[in-house]
């Protein structure tokens, strides 16, 4: 008798570490008067398109915060090179199927909507033949353009899919014409896109990756999805639905946070 495969699960998993150059403890740093960390794991909890969620982390204090407030801990390793690297971990400790899907949620974005998790979950779900699946917004300014911290992504629409072809920190695509011309207007290119720090992996991918040694572009870059591309793996990739807020990286976006009011906070409108 053959048997039938369960139907395929989606995961949340929220990773979390203590240690950050420029904001220590950045988990737990307070935002209208609760830890960053709970407010972004409420989040998760609204994202009902998933199954379950947890928050990954190898930081006791962490943990201790988000059991204490009723949501599950997986404690992992302190030496991944990479947030892909610890979904790997949750995945093997839950004992997730290789068919199953994972949406890594940052965990210092308070205000991403639920909306574009589920996205990314479902371009996913329509590729087959993608691994992984991520998000994109348009590049509107040339500063933003040319700031290494900003992600630059190109991709190729095919037979109605759209995938990556390459992400970096240098900005691309390059218009040469604009740039012979001296760009004295100073616009970033039409076709110039952000990448989004947001995925959804196959459980079978994440099992792959963490034998993967690190590629040269990957370690160029510093850009741990470049891995998957450079082993021949495929990323779907769309347009954000709707545009994300900024997260914390500094001790000034911490600072716009609590200067919101919280009506504003807990609801951000959804452009």
């Amino acid at each position: 008798m053959s048997s039938i495969a369960a139907p395929a699960k989606t995961h949340i998993v929220i990773p979390a570490r203590f240690k950050s150059t420029r904001l220590p403890g950045k988990p737990l740093l307070m935002i209208h008067g609760k830890p960053m960390i709970l407010w972004v794991a409420e989040k998760a909890q609204a994202a009902h398109f998933a199954d379950d969620m947890c928050i990954a982390t190898d930081d006791e204090r962490i943990a201790h915060v988000c059991i204490e407030a009723g949501f599950d801990v997986v404690m992992t390793s302190s030496e991944h090179a990479s947030g892909t690297d610890r979904l790997a971990e949750v995945a093997a400790i839950k004992g997730w199927s290789d068919h199953d899907i994972v949406v890594n949620m940052q965990g210092d974005e308070p205000l991403v909507p639920p909306l574009l998790l589920e996205q990314a979950k479902a371009l996913l779900v329509a590729d087959n033949e993608s691994v992984m699946a991520t998000l994109c917004e348009p590049i509107e300014d040339y500063e933003t353009f040319h700031r290494p911290s900003v992600v630059k992504v190109v991709s190729q629409q095919s037979d109605n899919r759209q995938r990556a072809l390459y992400f970096s920190r240098a900005p691309i695509p390059c218009d040469r014409d604009v740039v012979l011309a001296n760009n004295q207007d100073k616009q970033a290119p039409k076709n110039a896109y952000r990448h989004l720090g947001l995925y959804a992996y196959r459980v079978s991918l994440l099992q792959q990756f963490v034998h993967w040694p690190q590629t040269p572009l990957e370690s160029l870059e510093s850009l741990e999805q470049l891995r998957i591309l450079e082993n021949g793996g495929h990323i779907a990739i769309a347009a954000a639905a709707c545009q994300l807020p900024a997260g914390v990286d500094t001790q000034e976006d911490l600072d716009r946070l609590n200067a919101m009011s919280l009506a504003n906070f807990q609801n951000p409108a959804e452009k």
